[in-house]
């Protein structure tokens, strides 16, 4: 699935400080706030929405496999 990059403004004092906090238990700043954007996702996104976007990133990559798997095949010959 491709990515996108959010940017947000925030005080630089308690950045800092949730940045300290969570490297003392080894916790990764990009990898939490990943989880609370999946949570937000999960929490407003409509099923019926969020159940169409999974069927169409399943079809992307079956199309990806396949178009891979020709290409393999035509190098071949």
């Amino acid at each position: 699935m491709k990515k996108a990059s959010i940017n947000i403004f925030y005080d630089d004092e308690k950045l800092s400080a949730v940045r300290m906090y969570m490297k003392q238990k080894d916790i990764d700043i990009k990898s939490e706030l990943e989880k609370t954007i999946d949570s937000m996702y999960a929490r407003y996104v409509p099923s019926n929405v969020r159940e169409f976007i999974d069927m169409k990133a399943v079809q992307k990559s079956s199309r990806t496999k396949v178009s891979s798997a020709n290409s393999e095949e035509t190098d071949e010959e």
